[in-house]
């Protein structure tokens, strides 16, 4: 679901303007975490949690010649503390969700560039091992403009790795035989900036990697994973990492510059 929105919503920019996307979505959600911890949130608990907070570092200023005050007053804010991230816990579990989504959406979409003409990757299959497949019943079939140059590498644990030559641009379908199971992954190679299929789990990383569909619940595969180099974002740090920390970053600057107009108690 959050495919199919978001690959509506940031191509009106396009790729080439990948900065205006990662500042905007973290304005927009920074605005939007906001209204919901205003509406979810005890703001009149957390107002008076922060004022005990307050009096109890007055109390150490005042009466630091005193030990026992000093502990009694260090053990009271610890006491706040907890107190006042109990009243963030409610709307902290309902942001989690929209926020991973947004964040996942615009790693797939800005984090990596499709792997050059000539590039070698290796493709990582990682077999469950209750499923009883043996790595060498694994085969792979590549499609005219990719090369496998090298015999699979398979471990004892149920791994697989293909080291893979790209010879031609285009969106490649690579397949996989297991046992009497089919499965396919997908390999982004030159061309314009794009979203790129980066894993395929059935677990609950699929959430995290949206550049392709999750894989079968009940597949013998765990993870079919090929690295792609990393965007440049030109002023913005590149990268996976890069991505998250400007999305956390503005979000976070949104959120406290705006919380005098929307009336948030943080």
């Amino acid at each position: 679901m959050a495919s199919a929105i978001f690959d509506v919503l940031l191509a009106p920019f396009g790729h080439e303007r990948a900065w205006f996307d990662l500042l905007l979505w973290p304005v927009l959600a920074g605005v939007f975490a906001l209204v919901v911890y205003k509406r979810l949130s005890n703001q009149a608990g957390i107002q008076r949690t922060k004022n005990r907070i307050a009096a109890r570092l007055y109390e150490i200023r005042l009466f630091r010649h005193d030990p026992l005050q000093v502990l009694r007053s260090t053990g009271g804010i610890f006491l706040h503390n907890g107190v006042y991230i109990g009243h963030n816990l409610i709307p902290l579990a309902v942001l989690l969700v929209p926020m991973l989504a947004v964040l996942a959406q615009l790693v797939a979409h800005y984090a990596f560039e499709p792997a050059p003409v000539g590039a070698v990757e290796l493709l990582e299959v990682r077999l469950d091992p209750r499923a009883g497949v043996s790595p060498r019943d694994v085969r792979l079939e590549t499609p005219p403009g990719v090369v496998v140059e090298a015999p699979p590498v398979r471990t004892p644990d149920g791994e697989i790795f293909w080291r893979l030559r790209a010879e031609a641009p285009g969106d490649h379908q690579l397949t996989l035989a297991v046992g009497g199971e089919t499965l396919t992954k997908g390999w982004a190679v030159g061309g314009e900036a794009r979203k790129v299929p980066v894993k395929r789990t059935r677990t609950w990383e699929a959430f995290l990697y949206p550049g392709e569909p999750a894989l079968p619940r009940d597949s013998a595969v765990e993870t079919i994973a090929l690295a792609y180099p990393e965007r440049s974002l030109g002023p913005l740090p590149s990268g996976e990492l890069g991505v998250l920390v400007t999305f956390l970053g503005v979000s976070l600057l949104a959120g406290f510059g705006l919380k005098g107009l929307v009336g948030v108690t943080l």
